[in-house]
């Protein structure tokens, strides 16, 4: 009887020990996820500021700093740049552009690949901030892009002005498209050839393939890449504060560079937390849907 409960106990004891293979990746996103999502939870309910009276004492708020939120016409700016944002430069550029540059390269040679691939991934593997002064150099009144319109004999443009909002969707698009393509790439790579060559057979067109074959054929990776540039793309802020700062007036205000004007310029770190919290919560929801997306 005894050897029998020692043999369960130790069937049982061996049937939890992945369990500590996970610990150490439980703390870390303990100590690195949770902790710090919780504690912004609760500093978005207080006062906490840098400077004044509020720095001196924290004091719980209540809803005040959400109430405060959504009363503020600048918050509904920020979030309507953010989707616009969100949308010309992940959901239509880098997804397209970077679908479209890896249908291309298939099947070319291994050269002109790595020629392509190359020229494309020197937009990405540049820090953020350099490709923030590069595209400024680009689209500045004195810039590049204006040097060769007026060397046809066209009007300057003062593109940061005028059209800032398609400055900084041009520039994501430049620096994050390579990642897409790679992503593309790899899936093309894997849509069976023979299925390709049937449809020639049976006198498909090239459309008619792309749309019919390929495209399903990869849909699952459409929609992975969609979620993961549009999370990326959600936190952008190096790449539009030093090209505009936000500017001119609330024109590329996102919610990153409104929650960080708020939080370390204006020093209410209490509204800024809530902020966050916003910005947060339309990750979450648009990770939700892409998950069910992948699911149907």
């Amino acid at each position: 009887m005894s050897s029998l409960t020692g043999n369960v106990l130790y069937k049982k004891r061996k049937s939890y020990v992945w369990l500590y293979f996970l610990l150490p990746s439980i703390a870390i996103m303990l100590v690195f996820f949770i902790y710090p999502i919780l504690l912004t939870f609760f500093y978005s309910f207080t006062n906490l500021a840098l400077t004044g009276e509020a720095a001196k004492e924290l004091k719980f708020v209540g809803i005040d700093n959400y109430t405060r939120m959504f009363e503020d016409p600048t918050v509904r700016v920020s979030i309507w740049n953010t989707l616009v944002f969100l949308i010309g430069s992940a959901v239509i550029g880098q997804q397209v552009l970077g679908f479209l540059i890896a249908l291309l390269m298939k099947h070319k040679n291994k050269m002109f690949r790595r020629v392509v691939g190359t020229i494309v991934l020197a937009g990405w593997v540049t820090p953020e901030i350099v490709c923030a002064l590069c595209l400024y150099s680009f689209f500045g009144d004195e810039g590049t892009l204006n040097a060769i319109i007026t060397s046809i004999g066209l009007p300057e443009v003062l593109w940061l002005y005028t059209v800032p909002m398609v400055t900084i969707i041009l520039a994501n698009i430049w620096h994050g498209t390579a990642f897409s393509m790679l992503v593309f790439q790899a899936a093309l790579d894997d849509v069976p050839t023979e299925i390709e060559e049937a449809a020639v057979v049976d006198g498909a067109s090239g459309w008619q393939i792309l749309t019919k074959i390929t495209i399903p054929y990869i849909k699952d990776t459409i929609t992975t890449n969609m979620m993961l540039v549009t999370l990326q793309t959600l936190g952008v802020f190096g790449l539009i504060y030093a090209m505009t700062g936000g500017g001119p007036g609330t024109s590329t205000t996102t919610l990153p560079i409104f929650m960080y004007n708020q939080a370390f310029v204006n020093y209410q770190l209490g509204y800024g937390t809530a902020i966050s919290l916003l910005l947060l919560l339309i990750g979450i929801i648009l990770s939700l849907f892409y998950i069910r997306s992948m699911k149907e």
